[in-house]
């Protein structure tokens, strides 16, 4: 992008990456669904030696995504409405992520969509949507009111799990964002749920490691990126540390499972994010990088989405394994998101500018 003006070819460069991250990450997750925290011994004895090498069932089907996709097409549905409200002067992108995340809570709880509500916009309204499938706990309390979590008066002020890094990678889309601010932005929105240091720092860093792919950064070269970044935050040295882990097992010969689980099981923020970073910085390709992601004794649906947006936004949609995509969840959801999304940031000034307005464009998405 130069000057912010969009060229068609970067433009479809941009929606390829998106579709990517947004496919690739609900791939990862699906994956591993059916076999998160069995441990290795048991996931070889029912699939294997090499273990899960397709998706297997999970919450009675094939390819069934969990809370880690769920949320994460909130976060990206937040940040669209929230581009939609820089034109009414009232811009604060945490409060319309927070009502993004108060709208999935809805999901877990209501039995289906309130039709009468005109603010919910599309996204909502999806059936399939209203599904529990194993959410954090601290999703579900942080999110249990209408009181927003703030940096300094955070929800849940010890909990750390990897709930906040497995929603975050759309932070990471915001490509005309300086990095410094898709951090701040992503480690704001962690503590509407999770409290401890390590959930912000662990889900800015992985927002920081995918905003520099998506602007065409080697892997290795955006996790250096978000390495100095995190530096100078208070609170980061447990991510740091991890990721220094993941980049120090790269050199430690052939990847395997065994090594996958040298850096722990996944189930804390920073150590999904080593896992999810090691198995993409390894990886073959895009298959090899997510099976190896989702076979080991951990959070294997959580660090399969890691790695999956990771990859996913690296190499684009057309990397992703075909079957996999056809076989997946709500596919046409997450298209659908992962279309507008590039539609806002590429042709925003278009749907909602100074020279008019897209009615239906507001409609799906509401600026309020």
């Amino acid at each position: 992008m130069s000057g912010g003006v969009w060229g068609r070819a970067e433009q479809q460069d941009f929606r390829s990456r998106v579709r990517g991250c947004l496919l690739g990450g609900a791939i990862g997750d699906a994956l591993g669904a059916g076999v998160e925290f069995d441990s290795l011994t048991a996931i070889r004895q029912a699939h294997g030696q090499d273990g899960v090498t397709d998706y297997v069932s999970a919450y009675g089907r094939r390819g069934a995504v969990t809370d880690d996709t769920q949320m994460s097409l909130f976060t990206a549905e937040g940040l669209i409405r929230a581009q939609v409200r820089r034109d009414t002067g009232a811009w604060h992108p945490p409060t319309d992520v927070h009502r993004a995340y108060l709208r999935w809570a809805a999901t877990q709880s209501d039995w289906g969509p309130d039709e009468r509500r005109e603010d919910t916009g599309w996204l909502a309204r999806e059936e399939w949507l209203y599904a529990r499938r194993a959410p954090a706990k601290a999703c579900l309390t942080g999110l249990g009111d209408e009181r927003m979590g703030t940096l300094d008066k955070p929800k849940n002020p010890q909990s750390k799990d990897c709930g906040t890094v497995t929603r975050s990678a759309p932070f990471g889309l915001l490509v005309g964002w300086e990095p410094q601010l898709v951090l701040q932005l992503a480690a704001e929105c962690a503590a509407q749920t999770h409290g401890h240091p390590t959930s912000a720092v662990a889900a800015g860093a992985f927002a920081v490691i995918i905003h520099g792919l998506a602007r065409g950064q080697t892997l290795d070269g955006a996790v250096q990126h978000a390495l100095a970044l995190i530096a100078a935050r208070p609170g980061h040295e447990e991510t740091s540390a991890a990721l220094q882990a993941a980049l120090g097992a790269v050199r430690q010969g052939l990847p395997s499972p065994e090594r996958v689980e040298s850096l722990g099981t996944g189930r804390t923020a920073e150590e999904a994010l080593a896992i999810g970073v090691y198995c993409a910085l390894v990886a073959e390709d895009v298959r090899h990088g997510l099976l190896l992601a989702v076979n080991h004794s951990g959070d294997s649906d959580s660090t399969g989405s890691i790695c999956g947006n990771l990859l996913g936004a690296r190499d684009g949609e057309t990397a992703l394994p075909p079957a996999w995509v056809a076989e997946l969840e709500g596919r046409g959801t997450i298209l659908q998101v992962a279309d507008d999304f590039a539609m806002e940031l590429t042709q925003g000034a278009v749907l909602h500018g100074p020279g008019g307005a897209s009615a239906a464009w507001l409609r799906r998405y509401p600026g309020r």
